[in-house]
């Protein structure tokens, strides 16, 4: 009867510690996103565990793996580790079908679980742009819409133009036929202009199953518009016998070919001389009888435009080259024609002024030497006429003096002149001069 009570004794002592062991022990899982079409990898981990077995089941209870040893026949379905701490498979390929809760089980007394949500991301199709016809006339209203199918969640479409977001667009989303997955539309309205011709508008598909790589569709516009034209000379300051070359810059969408060009609302006068070549019009040398109005006219299936370009030709400046003065001239030169009147002084000295061999190569009027010439001239003539004045009233004076001293016994002037001193020669002399 002793042995009998220990022995029972005993085999509740082992029950306790199993109990008391298998109430630490707990399974650990976590939940696992993955891309439709890649593999999953579910986990079971316990720290602490007196060699129980350890099972996985999908969504609908159907056992994966119990310990080491596989109970599902699926191919995608393999074993990655299993110890008594720890037990991991792998679902490859996996699709939208295989989303769901998976139960890892401890098999304790009771039954311990843990729960592990498998995510499905559904990959959203390459974005296609719709709504675009090949040309666009300028000034018209364009809708574009980009649409993708097949993501889960829901992608987001996002549109750029020029590099830049444009944010006033509309979105539409729309479930799926398997209940899963979304079908999402954006809608793109907007006037064009010539700007808009050569741009590329670009949908983005944004979503966490691309990894950062957003998917984008694009489409290249082409605008047609009517030509904008601009005339461009080869020198701001065209002159007399110079060429001159005009372009006729033109802009538009068909490209206009060839350009017209007209003088004056007529045609070219000098075809000779005035040559077209492309868009240039080329006037080998420049005369006043260029002078007029230039029209460049281009014309394409849009529209046509032109421009116009007034040519003043203007003249060849004047160029002296430098003089070199000579010290020679000086007043001596000027003196010796005291004796001259003052008329003949001034057109003496005004035709040494404009010889034309002292200003041969001077480059421009030299203001202070001119005036300092003219000066002198000026200063010399009246010297000239104050000497002259003097001589003519010292030789009257003398006149009159002779004739007072013969006046005073003179019954006239006559004989006055004649008594007065000096020889009788000059007395003839004189009356004759007088005479």
């Amino acid at each position: 009867m002793i042995w009998k009570r220990s022995a029972v004794l005993r085999f509740y002592s082992v029950c306790g510690l199993l109990l008391q062991g298998s109430q630490g022990q707990f399974p650990l899982t976590q939940n696992v996103t993955v891309v439709e079409g890649g593999t999953a990898i579910l986990t079971c981990r316990v720290d602490q565990n007196d060699n129980t077995s350890l099972q996985w089941s999908n969504p609908a209870q159907q056992t994966l793996y119990f310990d080491d040893k596989k109970a599902l026949r699926d191919n995608r379905i393999e074993l990655v580790r299993a110890s008594w701490h720890e037990l991991s498979i792998s679902v490859s390929d996996v699709s939208l079908s295989d989303e769901g809760q998976y139960t890892c089980s401890l098999f304790t007394m009771p039954v311990k679980t843990s729960k592990a949500y498998l995510t499905v991301l559904g990959v959203p199709e390459k974005p296609q742009i719709s709504g675009f016809s090949s040309p666009v006339m300028e000034g018209d209203l364009m809708q574009l819409t980009c649409k993708t199918s097949g993501s889960k969640p829901a992608a987001d479409i996002r549109w750029f133009k020029n590099d830049k977001e444009i944010k006033d667009v509309k979105y539409l989303k729309e479930e799926d036929a398997n209940h899963k997955t979304f079908t999402v539309s954006s809608t793109l309205d907007f006037r064009v202009d010539r700007s808009d011709d050569g741009v590329a508008v670009i949908c983005r598909v944004d979503h966490e199953s691309l990894n950062a790589t957003p998917q984008v569709a694009m489409q290249v516009l082409e605008i047609h518009y009517t030509p904008s034209v601009k005339i461009i000379p080869s020198t701001p300051f065209p002159q007399e016998g110079q060429p001159l070359i005009l372009t006729c810059e033109s802009k538009g969408k068909p490209l206009p070919e060839p350009v017209l060009w007209t003088k004056d609302g007529g045609e070219l006068p000098d075809p000779d001389r005035m040559v077209v070549s492309g868009r240039e019009l080329n006037i080998l040398f420049l005369n006043k009888t260029d002078n007029g109005t230039y029209r460049c006219e281009a014309t394409n299936t849009i529209g046509q435009s032109s421009a116009e370009y007034v040519l003043i030709v203007h003249d060849v400046p004047n160029t002296l080259l430098p003089t070199t003065i000579i010290p020679s001239l000086t007043t001596a030169t000027v003196t010796t024609t005291v004796a001259i009147t003052a008329s003949q002084t001034t057109s003496a000295t005004s035709s040494n002024i404009r010889d034309p061999n002292a200003l041969a190569g001077q480059t421009g009027p030299d203001h202070a030497l001119i005036g300092g010439i003219v000066a002198v001239v000026v200063f010399v003539t009246l010297c000239s006429i104050f000497l002259l004045g003097r001589y003519l009233a010292r030789h009257k004076g003398t006149y009159l003096t002779n004739e007072a001293k013969g006046a005073e016994d003179a019954p006239d002037a006559d004989t006055a002149i004649i008594n007065a001193e000096g020889s009788q020669v000059n007395a003839e002399e004189k009356k004759e001069y007088f005479i």
